[in-house]
């Protein structure tokens, strides 16, 4: 039985939470209490439950207590006979480690920023103080866990009441919190983004105008949320707020200048904005792949600049797919995020986008497949994922035309595959015994050979093996050295 408050009334309502978590909660009300501290669990824990979100609560789980956090820790550790504690005494704050859960500990805080920073003065403070800094009116829902009020819902700012209308609303005025903390602002979009609720006018017109704001947070922050977004069940609904706001154009300028449309003669391109957001949520609905998402992000990044009207032909994007590879590792490092196999990955997917659209004629030859099994390696069904998500047409027929098509060139590419073996292709033939036969010392001309090699492999004039691609190198030993001799 846990309790909330309303209209000043206790109201008793049952609250189904593991039986685990709630001994746990129990154990934690008794420390504070041998220590004459109040303690509350808060944040996400709390929102998830009035959610029906249980399933998918975190196993990190908040308290905050009126007095220090660290001590409480310590006394629950002893009481759960946990000594996995780790103590943060920069930040009063302090984490035990109990079976798969992490119990976070802080003591209440009230806080002021200065203009130029995100980061806070920090004083001792009531749990009032504390509830005052939360950046959203859901996330500032906290349930008591001393034995006197055990399951008290404290409810300053009507959060239970926004979670039952589907909205985000600060709570306090948004311009001093999005003021005091830029990133706030990103936080409301993600939770809109991940609950589908609306954001409340004056909270969303606040964003608009202290989105500039924004310039002050790292770009690990910025990215860390961004992510949540990208990862989003319909991560569309951010990108379209993040534009709306005006929020998009101070980290990611490239993908705000997919928007609009041109008309020449008549003829008029997509919108590449909602396109690309089209093929994200295309996506995601079929793969949770962070970084299968973000190549469906990048794949027509580089539309604006390739873009070009021909009489006769209308509008082209011609060479977006090479160019777009370019950018990635640029707009990856500006971004904050990783510049390793990840950022390669990602790059191969917007480099080699187009590629089985071409390859979806009938006619369409087995070397021409067997190169783009070889180019795309292990990435090669991710691919053919994204070129299925980029088929946003509205017209059934032709969306019907163009999955056919795909489904021909994967039959193509598994019987080729099959056949050859590309996937994960290695020459056969080792550099020592292309320098063993042409008695030579390592050089152009062995990097020539092995290409000849791989061409020869690549297009059906030999078998994928040793023995055929070791007669082979001695048939071009004749023509590159012997002939000229």
């Amino acid at each position: 039985m846990f309790l909330f408050l309303q209209a000043n009334k206790k109201i008793t309502v049952l609250i189904d939470i593991p039986k685990e978590h709630k001994a746990i909660f129990k154990t934690i009300g008794e420390a504070a209490d041998s220590l004459d501290q109040r303690v509350f669990v808060v944040g996400g824990y709390v929102r998830d439950y009035y959610l029906n979100r249980r399933s998918e609560a975190s196993k990190d789980i908040d308290f905050v207590t009126v007095g220090s956090g660290i001590q409480l820790a310590e006394e629950v550790g002893k009481k759960l006979g946990s000594s996995n504690i780790s103590i943060f005494k920069q930040f009063g704050t302090a984490q035990v480690k109990h079976n798969d859960l992490d119990l976070e500990f802080v003591g209440a805080r009230k806080e002021s920023y200065r203009r130029n920073s995100r980061k806070p003065i920090v004083e001792d403070g009531t749990l009032e103080d504390d509830q005052l800094r939360r950046d959203l009116t859901i996330n500032a829902l906290s349930w008591c866990l001393n034995p006197d009020a055990f399951g008290v819902l404290h409810d300053p700012f009507e959060g239970i009441q926004d979670l039952q209308n589907k909205i985000i609303r600060t709570p306090i005025d948004p311009e001093k919190t999005f003021d005091d903390d830029p990133l706030r602002m990103m936080r409301a979009i993600r939770f809109a983004t991940q609950l589908d609720f609306n954001i409340e006018k004056q909270t969303m017109n606040a964003i608009k105008k202290m989105a500039p704001r924004l310039a002050i947070i790292s770009k690990e922050r910025i990215i860390d949320e961004l992510n949540k977004i990208v990862l989003a069940q319909k991560p569309s609904i951010g990108f379209a707020l993040l534009l709306e706001t005006n929020l998009l154009k101070q980290f990611f300028p490239e993908m705000v200048d997919l928007k609009g449309v041109e008309e020449v003669k008549g003829q008029r391109h997509k919108d590449n904005f909602w396109h690309t957001l089209k093929v994200l949520d295309n996506t995601a609905e079929v793969s949770d792949d962070l970084w299968l998402r973000w190549a469906a992000i990048m794949h027509d990044i580089a539309k604006p600049p390739t873009k070009k009207f021909v009489k006769g032909t209308g509008w082209t994007f011609h060479g977006h797919d090479a160019v777009g590879a370019k950018w990635v590792p640029r707009i990856f490092r500006r971004l904050g995020l990783p510049l390793d196999d990840r950022m390669k990955y990602v790059q191969k997917l917007v480099r080699l986008h187009l590629r089985p659209i071409a390859l979806a004629s009938e006619e369409v030859s087995d070397s021409a497949i067997r190169r783009l099994i070889f180019e795309a390696g292990d990435e090669i069904d991710d691919l053919m994922t994204l070129c299925r998500a980029d088929i946003t047409s509205k017209n059934e027929w032709k969306v019907q035309k163009y999955l056919n098509n795909f489904d021909r060139v994967e039959q193509k590419i598994e019987t080729v595959e099959e056949k050859d073996r590309i996937r994960k292709w290695k020459n056969p033939i080792s550099g020592e015994e292309i320098m063993k036969v042409l008695d030579t010392k390592p050089g152009p001309i062995v990097g020539e050979v092995k290409d000849r090699i791989k061409d020869a492999i690549l297009d059906g004039e030999i078998p994928n093996d040793h023995d055929k691609a070791f007669q082979y190198l001695l048939r071009l030993k004749t023509e590159l050295i012997d002939n000229k001799e």
